[in-house]
């Protein structure tokens, strides 16, 4: 297949995430049931945030870029899935699959980071008290965020390029509901060593920030060990408890997804990305605003306002 023709004849076939029609159609109504809720709560935290000034501080800035990010995330996959199955089709262009490539690779790296962030933040906020307004201020919150978005998109544009110069020849059938980097090299039959390579590369990019956040929380129990009274420990905990939740979900499944050999891939495997791409973010607005004080009292007393309106 000429290069040239490739991107404008081409499609591929999304298989879904068991392959089996009458289970399709239970993801299909669970997603129906968890994509407005996600919308719903990852917006409802923004809104929250911008709107109440005493969540205008380096943390709820920090979540509300963490919500915004989750709702693009989720936004990429979800409504294709629920349109393909409404429609009965499971087709999508060489140039939308290698787009949903793009933004999913991109838009993962960036929540990431912004996970990364965050640690680091409560990690100056509970070791480095005095000195945190300094450090963490406006600007430098910007550029945090800025820098995320920026390191998210770097690794994507390699990724989405070299697979773009792959060819497809034969089997057109992704095993997933969405397109993954993983199934696409897969289906090539072209040399794909060095695309494998640069998907390890842009694996260790992903998972660097995990470094970051193991750092920052042994900071953060060294410095709590040695606070004397229990409500101070209680605190710290309380304040770090939900971000080391989503972390778990989060990397805990990316990981079991993609540190292993290329050829263990198959579609029971998309089972898997459904945790990350639709369950996390689904669940990160209830992690976040039920185990956090001030969110509670932030959302009582929107409602109200709305309420009395």
């Amino acid at each position: 297949m000429r290069k040239e023709n490739q991107s404008s004849t081409l499609e591929f076939i999304l298989l879904g995430i068991t392959g089996q029609q009458e289970q399709e159609y239970f993801f299909f109504i669970l997603f129906l049931f968890i994509y407005p809720i996600t919308l719903m709560g990852n917006l409802l935290i923004i809104l929250v945030i911008y709107s109440d000034v005493c969540l205008h501080n380096p943390m709820y800035f920090f979540l509300a870029n963490l919500s915004l990010v989750d709702v693009f995330f989720s936004s990429v996959t979800i409504p294709k899935m629920l349109a393909n199955q409404l429609l009965g089709s499971k087709s999508i262009s060489f140039g939308g699959c290698l787009t949903q490539m793009y933004f999913m690779i991109a838009l993962g790296n960036t929540d990431s980071y912004i996970l990364a962030v965050m640690a680091y933040d409560r990690a100056l906020a509970i070791s480095r008290p005095l000195h945190y307004t300094t450090i963490v201020s406006p600007k430098s919150c910007v550029l945090l965020v800025v820098a995320s978005w920026v390191i998210g998109n770097a690794n994507a544009l390699p990724q989405t390029v070299l697979t773009a110069s792959l060819s497809f020849c034969g089997n057109q059938k992704v095993t997933n509901f969405y397109c993954d980097i993983t199934p696409l090299l897969k289906l090539s039959c072209s040399d794909i060593h060095f695309n494998v390579k640069m998907m390890y590369l842009g694996v260790s990019v992903f998972c660097m920030p995990l470094l970051f956040i193991v750092i920052s929380y042994v900071l953060v129990f060294s410095t709590v060990l040695w606070v004397p009274s229990t409500k101070g420990v209680l605190k710290a905990f309380s304040t770090c408890g939900s971000h080391l939740t989503v972390v778990s979900l989060y990397y805990g499944t990316v990981m079991g997804m993609y540190f292993r050999p290329l050829t263990t891939y198959s579609l029971k495997d998309a089972v898997i990305t459904v945790m990350y791409i639709a369950v996390t973010p689904m669940l990160n607005p209830f992690i976040y605003s039920l185990r956090n004080r001030d969110m509670k009292a932030a959302l009582q007393k929107l409602f109200s306002k709305t309420i009395f309106s």
